[in-house]
Order: structure tokens, then sequence, then C-alpha cells
């Protein structure tokens, strides 16, 4: 009897208790609830936006969900770093070639720090897949790199893409189209170079003409991100986005030349493939920072073998860098040989993929190695992506690039000054090169008051993008002109995509058919024409990637081919749990047929039928 007393009593409490849940949090004790990691709206407009329609919808299918907006630092480490996270919705750096999806997905990165498989990616069930994708993901990642043939590449590369749209490791939303402003009364040339040589790349900030009547010449560009402010580690995930500071400080052996969409010499005077190896030579007497010393063929190996074990050699297993990895992983390292100026650098990969291991930024060895050193013997333990080498913002900041660091002041602006030993300013180096005095970066966090500096003389160029309700009342006249790039133009070095991102790692997650359902419940062009206002301002996507690698079942012609928006039919009709107005997203949603697809695919609802109970 007192055990049946204390049955009811336990019961009665767990009732009151699920009963004071619900009236505080509007959910339930047995509820599936996720958290949706996002930026702040000063931070990210749209991004948060984006967030709440998918919480809203997921809310309406019986999911308890909470957008968490955190700072650019957090939510990057989060993700990148500490893979505590179950969903997000941001901006992916993207890339240009399709082989950055190889660090984006192969189960070799699953485990590691950085952009390389941040969802926990591993491997495609057969089941869910059409007859024309491939269950290796993997294989396919690994055949891209190694076909010599371009149609066969995409072949594959079409495979691979079309694989990943039905497993969604993570849902690509749309590519917003970045706008700038820059200002062409003191740099009269300035916005023709930003049309052929983006903002994000040191070309942009090379061979500008020099205003005659001042004696030093400065170029300030706004930026709306403080952390170049504070970290200027190039291996530093968190906080490299796009590389331009990397890019004004250290050089690489080859650049990206938009105009003959090939690698082209920087560092490098030029390189031969003989026998699976590219032979590197270097130009001659170029110099870092410091003076202390000349750039040579050893500085460019110990990069090499530093990215691809940033302990060097000092613990059991490597830890490597947690940029670059696609690049460096085409270079058999161990088998590396220099002597004076020239190195050989063994691939394991077509001449394309090759050819993109140039693009790394060379380090000095005797920087990055007494800071190894350093660290080791304070007593350091190294974590993969995560030790001081790779994060720390303390690391001098010495490179050989065209420009180099002269000052910084925290979450207010760092300055670059010429670098008056820098190759490309001798006679005989017909390449781009440093014309101006300093390149000062000063952060305006609200792109309305980039904007206003703009207007009022004191910028003169928004390196970072602008939302597009701050530069459409700004005329463009004679000394102020509009920069666009969208996904039809073909001088962008990558396009950064929204998308949601998964944590394949934990429940519910990792889960590929509720992966699929939480994506039917996206709607691009919803997104589009409200969170953009249309698709003058951004493009939907259902590929990670723009241009001519989309396969043509996956360009946007209105609808997902593999998982269709749960789009209501006929006549919207309000259910009185409607934010959005008769018009709005959820008024779009077949909740039925959604919470029909839930049950499909072995999720329970509770005894009414109201939310999904965790599993």
């Amino acid at each position: 009897m007192l055990a049946a007393a204390s049955a009811g009593l336990v019961g009665s409490l767990a009732g009151c208790t699920d009963s004071l849940q619900e009236a505080v949090t509007g959910s339930h004790s047995d509820q599936l609830s996720i958290t949706i990691l996002t930026l702040p709206a000063e931070h990210d407009r749209q991004g948060i936006q984006i967030a709440s329609r998918l919480e809203k919808n997921l809310q309406r299918v019986g999911v308890n969900v909470m957008v968490e907006p955190r700072s650019q630092t957090e939510f990057l480490r989060s993700i990148l770093l500490d893979h505590e996270f179950d969903c997000y919705v941001g901006r992916h750096p993207g890339g240009r070639d399709p082989d950055f999806l190889y660090e984006t997905l192969h189960s070799t990165f699953v485990t590691e720090a950085g952009w390389q498989n941040p969802f926990g990616f591993a491997s495609a069930p057969a089941d869910m897949l059409t007859d024309d994708a491939e269950t290796s993901v993997d294989g396919l990642l690994e055949e891209q790199r190694t076909v010599s043939d371009p149609e066969e590449r995409q072949e594959v590369v079409d495979s691979l893409l079309r694989t990943v749209a039905q497993i969604h490791p993570f849902v690509p939303i749309c590519i917003p189209h970045e706008r700038r402003l820059a200002r062409t009364d003191r740099f009269e040339t300035f916005s023709d170079r930003l049309e052929t040589h983006h903002p994000s790349t040191r070309l942009a900030y090379l061979d500008l003409e020099q205003p005659e009547d001042e004696e030093t010449v400065t170029l300030t560009a706004t930026i709306t991100d403080t952390r170049p402010t504070r970290n200027l580690n190039p291996l530093a995930a968190v906080y490299r986005h796009q590389g331009v500071y990397t890019d004004l400080l250290y050089d690489s052996l080859a650049y990206y030349d938009v105009d003959e969409d090939e690698m082209k010499p920087w560092l490098a005077e030029g390189w031969t493939w003989t026998d699976g190896a590219i032979e590197v030579t270097l130009r001659s007497d170029c110099r870092f920072h410091d003076d202390e010393e000349r750039v040579t063929a050893e500085d460019v190996a110990f990069t090499y073998e530093f990215l691809a074990d940033t302990t060097l050699g000092e613990r059991d297993v490597p830890l490597p860098a947690p940029r670059y990895r696609s690049e460096v992983s085409a270079i058999d390292v161990d088998e590396i040989e220099y002597r004076d100026r020239t190195i050989r650098l063994p691939i394991d990969a077509n001449r394309t993929i090759g050819e993109r291991a140039l693009a790394v930024p060379i380090l000095p060895r005797h920087v990055w190695e007494s800071e190894v050193d350093e660290r080791l013997e304070d007593g350091a333990r190294p974590r993969q992506g995560k030790w001081g080498i790779v994060t720390s913002g303390d690391i001098p900041r010495i490179g050989s690039g065209p420009y180099q660091f002269a000052d910084w002041s925290n979450r207010e602006h760092v300055t670059f000054e010429r670098f008056d030993d820098h190759f490309t300013l001798r006679d005989d180096v017909d390449l781009p090169e440093p014309t101006l005095d300093e390149l000062v970066f000063w952060t305006e966090p609200n792109g309305g008051t980039a904007v206003d500096q703009i207007e009022a003389g004191n910028a003169d160029v928004t390196t970072s993008i602008l939302r597009h309700g701050t530069v459409g009342d700004v005329p463009e006249d004679d000394e102020i002109s509009h920069v666009e790039y969208s996904p039809a133009d073909e001088n962008a070095m990558r396009w950064t995509f929204y998308h949601v991102g998964f944590n394949l790692r934990n429940e519910p997650f990792s889960d590929p058919y509720f992966r699929r359902n939480v994506a039917r419940l996206i709607d691009r062009e919803y997104i589009v024409e409200e969170v953009f206002s249309g698709d003058e301002y951004a493009t939907p996507v259902l590929a990670p990637i723009a241009g001519e690698w989309v396969p043509p079942e996956l360009e946007w012609d209105g609808e997902d081919p593999y998982a269709p928006y749960f789009r209501s039919e006929g006549e919207p009709t309000d259910d009185g749990n409607d934010d959005d107005g008769e018009n709005g997203e959820t008024m779009r949603l077949d909740v039925e047929r959604a919470k029909r697809a839930f049950e499909r695919t072995g999720y329970e609802y509770d005894e009414d039928g109201e939310y999904l109970v965790n599993p």
C-alpha cells in the first residue's frame, strides 16, 4: 500500500513538473528539443531571421526549439572547435573549386577542428539515395582529386553534389549578393580594380594610383568585424574567414588569376611538373618583414610540414593546422625535397588540385619553429586546432607579403604599411605592387555608420559586405561607386553561402531521415523574397557551389527535387499560430503533411498529436 501511494505521489509530482515546465517554457519534459545557434542581429540580420523562421516551422510540427544567438567567436568556437551544437544557421566560406568539399565532408576529418567536416559526416545510407547517386562520398571526394580529364571530373563532381543533396549533412539556402561602396575621388581607378579583383584578396589593394598632392597616402577601409583588430594568426579558424589580411601579410607561391582561370606564379618564379611532383623555383633575395632572414626553400618546406603537423613531430600523433587542410593533404610532406631556391613537392592529386596547394601562406621558419618549441617547453598540452600556436593572437605578425603589420587597437583598427623590400617593387617583376603607404582597416560594427563614413569622405571603401538596406539609399555619382558581386560574376574568389548545418554526431541529426524532414521545412523562395528582399539581393541554391559546376538537376527552378518544401496546397487558412500574417511562411507550411513525414520515418507524437516525443 505504501509502495502504491509512493508510486501515485511520484506520478502526481511528475505530472505537476510537466505542467509547470509547459507553463514556463511552453514545452514538455518528453518533447524533442533542439537549439539553433546563430549570430545576433547586429552581426547578421539575415541569419537570425532565417533561424527564427526555421524555429517557427519546427515548433509547428511539434519540436521544442530555442534560437541562441552567440558572438562571432563563440559561435565559430562552438561549431568549429568544440563541435558542441545541435544545428546552426550561418555562412559557409565556400570555395571556387569544388575540392573545398574534400575537407568539408571527408570522413578522415570527422574529429578535426576547423571547417574540416564540422558536421561529423561519415557515410551515406544507400536506402535513401537515387540510382544516380553514390554511397561512398569519400570515394567521390577522392576521385575528383585524381581524374585528369575535366569532363570526367565534372561527372564525378555532379555525382558528388547529387549525393550530398540527398543526405543533407548541411542544407545550402542562398548566396547573398555582395554589395560594397568605394570612393573614387582619391583613387580614381579603385572601383575598376574591384570589378576585377575581389576585396578578399591582396590584388584589390595593389597597383592603385596615388593622389599627387599627398605625401603619405593612406587608404582607409571600413570593416564590420572586430576580430582582425586583435588576432591576425593565419591559422586561427575562429578568427579567419576570407583571406585579405593573410594575403597582405604573407606571400604564397602562387595566386589565382581570374582572367586566365589558372594559378600564376607569385613568390615562385615558376614551376614545372615532373614525375607527379611540382618543382618550384623561388624568386631570389626575397625577405621577411623582420629583415632577419631571406625567404628560402627551407621556409617553404617548413610551411607544408608545419601545416601537416603543428607539433613538428614532437607528439606521437600529428596535429594538423585547422586551416589549409585541403591544400596540404594533396602533398606528400614526408617526401618533400629542397635545395637552394628549388623545392620539390610530391603531389597525390591531379594538376588542378596540386596547383591549388601553392596558395597557402609561406611562414617564416625562424618565427614559427621557435614559437612551437617555446610552447612545448613551457608544458603546453597540444590539442588539434585548439592549442596556442593555431589560436593565439600573440604570434609575431611577420611574413614577406606586400604590406607589413604596423599597429592595431583592439576593436578599433588594424594598420598595415608598405613593405618597401617586396619583390613586386623590382623593375624586372611585372606583377601588381604595393603603391600606397598605408592601409587602415577601421571597424564600424554597424553597417549604417560604415556607409556614413564613406559619404562623409572619412573612408575609401567598405571591405566588409553591407546589407542591402544600408546601401540602397546612397546615390552613385562621380565620387561614390557601388560595387556588387553576384554568382553570375566570375571575378569572385569564392562565394559564401547561407546554410543550415547539422551535428551528425548526436541525435536527432544523426538520423538522415530527420535531417531530410528538417530540410523540407526550409522555404528558400520565401527566405530570398522576405529576408533578402528578392533575387536582386540573393540567389537561392541547392548546391554549395555556383556556376558551371552545378549539375542541371540542382539548378534552382523553384523547388528542391530531393527535399521539397512541405508547401500547403490551395489557399492558406489561419490556425491561430501564425505570427507572419496571411502571407507569412508559416501559412505556406502544410503542418499535417510534415507531421506524417516525421511519423513515417519512425518518430512518434504525444497522444494528442501535438508534439514530437524524444526518442
